[in-house]
């Protein structure tokens, strides 16, 4: 054990220590987890074209409707019905379906009245709709997004072999000048990564639900969203996190089954939509919080440990090791973020994130902290 005593124990060589474990949790979620999509290989699409009911739930959606809606009628698939449950809007949304349902027999409307909404958010409606829709599987969306192609939904029902009950989309934000612009989209993406890696790993927590599907059957098993009914937000990841399992999950990236939403233009409205995201995480299984929360962790303590090693040791062996260990990291994670990136559209994107990457960080510990003291009983 003579060896040990030769192990240098100074202040200085004890964080180099945490930081080169710190840096080995990093690198351990970005190949075990992150690589799996950046370089999965293309799967087999299943041709079975089951009938489909794609659920909008909508409050106060008149402009979104009007621009949307028709993107999603107009799908190129032989068997759909597209249902939209107007959740007791003020505006005129009742009167634009009313007109579009006349147009075409595809599209069913279920009109809420005002305060029967119990679950404060889309769980009530979208419960309705689930209830009410024709077809044993369930593609839901967003109002306020449209599909990035006419294969959207033949691209999430390809996805659905025997054994799969959810396949999980991903849905990015338009693009628009500006950083803010770039930001949201960046976040879009790292969390597209890392719910899409953890489903490819079989730890499937959360979904989006302007592009995911599942079988009734499931949402009826797990008997909806009753165990977290007073949680406004949910109705994706909540309901993924409870419904998923180790291998009834698929995925699905192609650009052409990509569902497109415009992003908050403020700084403000993005502050207020992610705190309120937020605030479902304290309700994930424990593992899953143990598994995202070591990975917030280990990022905040990456950069810390490096900035304390960089002020004190710069120009030392100390400093050099710290400074080949940090390179590892960012190229690793350059190296699969491109990949990723590529696989959802989002190359260039990913070109920003040895800089985003902190950019976030701090912003997202921001988020985090008021989520903590934030409440609101609001959907729309």
């Amino acid at each position: 054990m003579d060896w040990l005593r030769e192990i240098p124990l100074t202040f200085e060589w004890i964080l180099l220590y945490a930081f080169g474990l710190v840096a080995l949790i990093q690198l351990f979620y970005y190949w075990f987890f992150f690589s799996r999509l950046a370089f999965r290989k293309p799967k087999k699409k299943y041709d079975a074209t089951p009938p489909v009911s794609l659920i909008i739930c909508a409050k106060n959606e008149y402009l979104n409707l009007e621009e949307n809606l028709p993107f999603f009628l107009d799908q190129d698939y032989p068997d759909y019905e597209v249902l939209v449950v107007n959740d007791g809007s003020d505006d005129e949304t009742e009167l634009l379906l009313h007109e579009m349902r006349g147009k075409t027999p595809r599209l069913t409307v279920v009109n809420l009245q005002k305060n029967v909404n119990f679950f404060r958010g889309k769980k009530f409606p979208l419960s309705i709709g689930i209830k009410e829709a024709r077809h044993g599987l369930i593609v839901v969306a967003d109002a306020d997004c449209r599909p990035a192609s006419r294969q959207w939904i033949a691209g999430m029902v390809s996805r659905f072999d025997p054994a799969a009950e959810i396949v999980l989309g991903y849905g990015p934000y338009r693009k628009k000048p500006g950083l803010l612009n770039k930001l949201i989209r960046y976040d879009t993406f790292f969390i597209g990564l890392q719910y899409l890696s953890f489903a490819l790993a079989g730890n499937a927590y959360m979904g989006v639900g302007r592009n995911l599907a599942y079988r009734r059957e499931v949402f009826f098993r797990v008997k909806g969203f009753i165990s977290h009914y007073k949680v406004m937000s949910g109705d994706d990841d909540l309901f993924i996190n409870q419904a998923a399992t180790r291998r009834n999950v698929r995925i699905e990236v192609d650009p052409d089954s990509h569902t497109l939403s415009l992003p908050k233009e403020s700084l403000g409205k993005w502050f207020h939509q992610k705190r309120r995201h937020m605030t479902t995480g304290n309700y994930y299984k424990p593992r899953f919080k143990f598994l995202l929360g070591l990975l917030s962790l280990s990022q905040v303590l990456f950069y810390l440990l490096f900035a304390i090693l960089m002020a004190c040791c710069v120009l030392s062996t100390i400093g050099l090791i710290a400074a080949a260990i940090f390179a590892i990291r960012m190229i690793s994670m350059l190296i699969i973020f491109y990949k990723a990136g590529k696989k959802l559209n989002q190359s260039r994107l990913s070109l920003y994130s040895p800089l985003f990457d902190l950019i976030m960080l701090v912003l997202n510990l921001t988020f985090a902290f008021s989520a903590m003291f934030f409440n609101n009983n609001r959907w729309k």
